[in-house]
């Protein structure tokens, strides 16, 4: 089973609920895929770490054999090749590694090299398992890492999901159970929390919300949430003692008994619910 924590925008809680979840859930697998800042780490701090080195392969091409015939160029629907002075040049920012140039290429000068992309960490935190995408830096794209760190996931799996709703988040969820959305009870973070349930159902996941630092309820997200059938399985208020867990690096549910009864709570409402 595998529960994708996703949230509109950053800073709405989501890699707290994540780690939470985590903690009170005992075997399991913690995987973040906010591989251009992931933090997950800095809470879970894994040991025993292991470094997994993850490529990604980018066309080469031999000038000794390319016709001109362009048919590479004509086939990249991603536009990642030009065609200069005699021979294509790929553009690695844009290039998804299809292997379709190759495959079209009828004078077989079309090869394919690794280009390593990021990292693996992998680790543990008691009987979590820790997996932490890192991604290198001045890299575009980071959904050939979250791919390979979903791949490695096993078991009851925690995916702690890059924030907003571009295509690195639908990397991350797109084989998921279940999602849960975590929600900040704002103008702003409706506004990015319904972009975000709109990708979750396109994919057609079940979801469930998490509303988190909450004082007073908010019309407008409860109002959403009743009109689109979506369940608000937990809220969270702001608090000072979970506040002064977050900054000191610790881990509420493991420091606070209430905070590892309402995510106890929360992981089974998930299970219930599928």
């Amino acid at each position: 089973m595998k529960i994708a924590c996703l949230s509109g925008k950053g800073g709405a809680g989501k890699t707290f609920a994540a780690v939470n979840l985590a903690a009170v859930a005992g075997e399991c697998c913690y995987v973040d895929c906010d591989v251009e800042e992931p933090n997950g780490r800095l809470f879970l701090k894994p040991e025993g770490l292991e470094t997994l080195p993850v490529s990604t392969l980018l066309p080469e091409f031999d000038g000794s054999l390319c016709t001109g015939c362009k048919k590479c160029v004509d086939f990249c629907r991603f536009h990642a090749l030009v065609y200069v002075k005699g021979k294509p040049m790929v553009f690695s920012e844009v290039c998804h590694s299809c292997g379709g140039c190759s495959l079209v290429c009828p004078a077989g000068a079309v090869r394919e090299e690794p280009r390593a992309v990021g990292v693996l960490e992998l680790g543990r935190h008691g009987d979590i398992t820790v997996i932490t995408g890192v991604l290198n830096p001045g890299e575009a794209s980071g959904t050939p890492l979250i791919r390979e760190a979903v791949r490695q996931a096993r078991g009851l799996s925690i995916l702690d999901c890059p924030p907003g709703s571009a295509c690195p988040v639908m990397e991350s969820a797109m084989d998921a159970d279940f999602c849960l959305l975590v929600a900040e009870p704002t103008a702003f973070g409706l506004h990015n929390f319904k972009m975000v349930y709109e990708l979750a159902s396109l994919l057609g996941k079940k979801c469930g919300v998490l509303i988190n630092k909450q004082d007073a309820p908010y019309g407008p997200l409860e109002d959403f949430c009743r009109e689109a059938g979506l369940p608000i399985l937990e809220r969270i208020p702001f608090d000072r003692e979970a506040a002064e867990c977050i900054a000191a690096g610790e881990i509420a549910a493991e420091k606070l008994p209430r905070y590892r009864e309402l995510f106890t709570r929360l992981l089974g409402k998930i299970g219930g619910g599928l």
